[in-house]
């Protein structure tokens, strides 16, 4: 069951390490830490994306600052309470990490595949240029019947697809996470500047629910 799920959710990133680890969370012991890691896109810019690691994966004690790292696992979501509202954080959780060598090939650098069921109704616009996007929020199952909750961007043919997708619908996708900053207006007179990540959709297929399905 576990490995079935597991295969609905895999994310390999390979960037470079901007951070140091902060502490995030305990689980029986084992201590997970957020590390970030700067990852190249075709355009020379770059995403920065949240790792989240065990203490017995690396040792968080010691400096990787411009290392380049391969990070294999999945994209995950937790719920971080903020004074009275809740904050979808997001982050990739990491299975394997492997230290690399100066790498070029850009075109794997950022590989996500996704497959989960619509939560949310798809809000289709079109920018001021014409240019057609559908937000999406796919639920996608975890053992033990927890759910991550991954904000995806679909744009063009696929956004036109995608918006008249229903809630309860099975969908697969394909893209890439992206980290994309936005300002938070916290008051009349208080700005707060953040980070959103979102999976950024190359291909998409719709399905029905599988009968097993969680």
């Amino acid at each position: 069951m576990s490995e079935k799920v597991i295969e609905n959710n895999k994310v390999s990133v390979i960037g470079e390490i901007i951070s140091g680890f902060t502490f995030s969370h305990e689980v029986f012991g084992e201590g997970f830490y957020l590390v970030n890691v700067a990852v190249s896109r075709l355009s020379e810019q770059a995403d920065i994306i949240p790792l989240m690691i065990s203490e017995r994966l690396l040792d968080v004690k010691e400096d990787y600052i411009g290392c380049t790292v391969e990070a294999i696992g999945q994209f995950r979501s937790y719920n971080r309470h903020e004074g009275i509202k809740n904050r979808l954080v997001l982050s990739v959780f990491v299975r394997e990490i492997h230290f690399m060598e100066k790498f070029t090939d850009y075109t794997k650098t950022n590989q996500i595949f996704l497959d989960g069921y619509i939560c949310k109704a798809p809000v289709y616009r079109k920018t001021p240029l014409g240019r057609e996007i559908a937000d999406l929020l796919l639920a996608v199952n975890r053992p033990y019947g927890k759910s991550d909750y991954i904000p995806c961007i679909a744009w063009g043919r696929n956004a036109r697809f995608a918006s008249g997708f229903e809630v309860g619908t099975r969908v697969r996708v394909w893209g890439r996470v992206q980290s994309r900053e936005y300002t938070k207006k916290l008051s009349e007179t208080e700005c707060e500047k953040r980070v959103a990540y979102e999976v950024s959709i190359s291909k998409l297929e719709c399905g029905e629910p599988e009968d097993d399905a969680v």
